[in-house]
């Protein structure tokens, strides 16, 4: 799991990086008309989304709120893998280890049994 967070904390750093580049070098606006008159300026968008939208179901299938999944989602279409460097590295973090915690958030077993055990109580 150390290296999973070594890999999400650099991924963060490295879209914090660009990013902070992007916006201060170059302009959004025409920058993106220019991607988006290339056929492979398109391709490489709808890729990119494509894989914005799989990773963003993983996060609403693993958050329990319906408004945090939409929250990080947002700033997820919108900051990129920013955001799912971010969302890693944190529920990375909050797995105390255990990798069915990290993948499946609220839904793994050791978390609904501890749900079952609190409600009973």
């Amino acid at each position: 799991m150390k290296i999973a967070k070594v890999i999400s904390l650099l991924g963060l750093l490295a879209m914090t990086g660009v990013l902070i580049y992007g916006f201060t070098a170059g302009n959004f606006l025409q920058d993106g008309a220019q991607l988006l008159s290339n056929p492979w300026g398109i391709v490489s968008i709808v890729d990119l989304y494509v894989g914005f939208i799989l990773f963003s179901g993983w996060i609403v299938y693993r958050e329990k709120s319906l408004g945090r999944a939409i929250i990080w989602v947002f700033f997820m279409m919108v900051l990129g893998f920013f955001t799912g460097a971010l969302y890693t590295l944190i529920a990375l973090q909050t797995s105390d280890g255990d990798w069915q915690r990290f993948w499946m958030g609220h839904r793994s077993p050791e978390i609904k049994a501890r749900g079952a055990y609190e409600q009973a109580g």
